[in-house]
């Protein structure tokens, strides 16, 4: 599904610095693999060029056969938002929203219609735990909550591809093993493939396969 191939990339300036060198990895739909690495060491990087957010300086990232680097800016938002769903330390749930209208944004930027969109959005609140919180704001919501929210978002879409950004930094012990549990089980449940970014030794043992990513590379724990 995922294949990385000599994936490098520099940013220049004063101070240039080469953050990813030769990277390869594989990654299979049903296939849930944390990725390691001390702070500033490149991990939100390689999500960012994973997800064509960013363009590598060489190398290849190819998502079910088609290389990403070789698309333009349009088509890579439309790959993105039809098969790609992104949870983020910040959770970044839009405070204007209700829980519900939070959940329906990836569908609804698709064009999904009215009822397939409520029909979906029910049966995720309620993946998550949080069936009667729909027509809650996010002001109403703890922290464990939105994260929920946020994961039920990035799966409304049946995305093939889930990218987690260190999910649970600003989260207590227990909501951050909740949010890991529920992160890895629904992933496993919609047969997607799944990255998890961390520097928890804890939250990596919940997948399948651990990497570890340093100055000189990315390898198996």
């Amino acid at each position: 599904m995922l294949s990385i191939r000599n994936l490098t990339k520099s940013f220049p300036g004063p101070r240039a610095k080469t953050v990813l060198r030769e990277i390869d990895f594989h990654l299979e739909a049903g296939e849930y693999v944390a990725v390691m690495g001390e702070s500033g060491i490149g991990k939100s990087t390689l999500l960012n060029l994973i997800a064509g957010l960013d363009r590598p300086d060489s190398g290849e990232v190819l998502f079910d056969g088609i290389d990403l680097c070789a698309l333009g800016d349009d088509e890579l938002t439309i790959l993105r938002r039809k098969h790609m769903g992104f949870v983020f330390q910040a959770f970044h749930v839009l405070p204007y929203l209700t829980a519900a209208q939070n959940v329906a944004l990836p569908l609804a930027l698709n064009g999904a219609p009215g009822a397939k969109m409520r029909q979906r959005v029910a049966a995720l609140l309620a993946a998550v735990n949080l069936g009667d919180r729909g027509e809650s704001p996010p002001q109403e919501l703890s922290g464990g909550e939105m994260q929920r929210i946020a994961i039920a978002r990035a799966l409304v879409n049946r995305p093939r591809l889930v990218l987690a950004d260190e999910p649970t930094g600003n989260l207590d012990p227990e909501s951050a093993r909740q949010v890991l549990a529920l992160l890895r089980d629904c992933v496993k449940s919609e047969g997607a493939g799944g990255i998890l970014v961390t520097h928890s030794a804890s939250a990596a043992r919940t997948a399948d396969r651990v990497h570890v990513l340093t100055q000189e590379g990315l390898r198996p724990a």
